[in-house]
């Protein structure tokens, strides 16, 4: 049928497409995840001189409860990141995991606004639904 061959192949660049966004992605949401933390831990460090001054006054932060937000946040950046990248990858391979990976991954960034809720977006559209979800297992 070559009706449903050049569908397959239509949704097999649709599918490549997605994702080489997804790892673009992964590598924005590790670049500002790293510059906001950064900046986070010298802003609260005081090394912005009287620029900027943190709601601690005198040091970094409480001696217990500072460093394990921050610890949490660089956790929550690489989880991210690598679940993003993970889902690059299964899709990059057109592997069945990948899809699923996709699939959680999207609803996930869908909090993150503006770039996260359209890759999620775009995501759901391309993987769910009968119809793709046949199409992917041809590819």
């Amino acid at each position: 049928m070559p009706g449903l061959r050049f569908q397959v192949e239509n949704y097999a660049a649709k599918v490549r497409s997605l994702s080489i966004v997804w790892f673009i992605y992964a590598g924005f949401a590790f670049l500002t995840g790293v510059a906001g933390l950064t900046f986070a831990h010298a802003f609260f460090s005081h090394h912005f001189g009287n620029w900027g001054n943190s709601p601690w006054p005198g040091g970094p932060g409480p001696e217990f409860f500072g460093p394990m937000i921050m610890r949490f946040a660089w956790s929550a950046i690489v989880i991210r990141t690598g679940l993003a990248f993970i889902a690059a990858w299964g899709l990059y391979e057109r592997s069945q995991w990948g899809r699923i990976v996709a699939i959680v991954a999207a609803f996930l960034s869908l909090l993150k606004f503006p770039f996260g809720t359209a890759i999620g977006i775009w995501t759901l559209v391309v993987l769910l639904g009968y119809r793709n979800a046949t199409l992917y297992e041809e590819i």
